[in-house]
């Protein structure tokens, strides 16, 4: 590990005033690791656990404020995270173990970079660690990659549950730095690896996460699921994740959905357009069909013959439809499941 300089900032002011010259930390369960591996190797490593951003609390608008230090496992458990964005909880409990949600931050959820096996061996060309120098997942060992907004420069996936469900639930992302503060829709956080695979988000540098705010929901609570289907049951990142959500209207008619995809893109994948095609619609396996395979339009598989992951395309489209009938269900959580070879889901 390289050589680095410390400091604990008291407040906010004190944290952005330091003009993002190195790194925050805070839970520390991913920095460290990329710090221990030699990918990530700040010179000037800033503290800001002493910040009062641990609050979780209502927002003025009526939804709610997650404090950017609030645990992952304070954020799951919360009683107002349980009551009113069921999604979340399960979400984040599907990530990680408990050590590490214990540790883990929300905003530094948001942070976390890529688990591309590629990305963290630093004997392999990679471009999102060193821009130029190639992408080794392409045309290799890829099971773990993207199959959709993928580029010529970078096939890797955003490794997060909890994002895939704020994604889902129009969160905003609020931060702060000696510019200001902003607020940045979820959607608009995370980007696409395009020419600039080294570039996980839209944050600016210097810029602060604060607050996370989950705004008012429609009537989600009742019919909600998460599915994440992933290569054994404890502690893997997913293959294939789904937040599903639906408001059932007058006559039992769709009168709001949501959807959005993790594993497959190097951000949590989300189509708007692909929601409205379920407004007025009964909720079915034909129209959830429709939905599935709209949102996966595109999909391209990635990696060698031997280790490529078609087998993601169809199990994509498959997720959703199964996500949106646990969802009718009223089941707020699928036990994880395995992907077993040569296994339909």
């Amino acid at each position: 590990m390289k050589r680095f300089t410390y400091a604990a900032a008291s407040d906010v002011a004190a944290a952005v005033g330091w003009g993002g010259k190195g790194a925050f930390i805070a839970g520390g369960t991913n920095l460290l690791d990329l710090m221990k591996e030699g990918v990530a190797r700040p010179e000037h490593v800033m503290d800001i656990n002493a910040l009062a951003l641990h609050d979780i609390e209502p927002s003025e608008s009526g939804g709610l404020m997650l404090g950017a230090l609030a645990r992952n496992a304070a954020t799951a458990h919360h009683p107002l995270v349980q009551e009113q964005y069921p999604l979340l909880s399960v979400a984040i409990l599907s990530g990680a173990s408990p050590q590490i949600r214990n540790m883990a931050t929300d905003g530094g959820n948001l942070l976390q970079r890529t688990r591309c096996y590629y990305f963290y061996d630093t004997g392999t060309p990679c471009n999102k660690r060193q821009p130029g120098s190639g992408c080794s997942a392409i045309g290799n060992l890829a099971r773990q990659h993207a199959i959709l907004g993928a580029s010529t420069e970078c096939i890797a996936t955003h490794p997060s549950d909890m994002c895939v469900a704020l994604a889902a639930l129009d969160a905003v992302v609020h931060v702060e730095s000696l510019g200001g503060r902003r607020s940045i829709p979820f959607l608009e956080f995370h980007r696409l690896p395009g020419d600039q695979p080294d570039v996980d988000n839209t944050l600016m540098p210097g810029e602060l996460i604060t607050h996370i705010e989950l705004p008012p929901a429609p009537d989600f609570v009742e019919h909600c699921a998460y599915l994440k289907i992933r290569e054994r049951a404890s502690y893997a990142f997913a293959l294939v994740s789904v937040a599903a959500a639906l408001h059932i209207g007058d006559g039992g008619r769709i009168a709001e959905a949501r959807i959005a995809l993790g594993g497959v893109a190097h951000k949590p994948w989300r189509l708007p357009d692909v929601e409205r095609l379920l407004h007025g619609k009964r909720p079915d396996r034909a129209a959830f069909s429709e939905a599935g395979s709209a949102l996966i339009a595109g999909a391209q598989a990635q990696g060698s013959a031997l280790g490529s992951n078609a087998f993601k395309i169809p199990m994509a489209q498959r997720a959703v439809v199964r996500a949106l009938e646990m969802a009718m269900a009223k089941h707020t959580s699928l036990l994880p499941g395995r992907a077993k070879k040569g296994q339909a889901l």
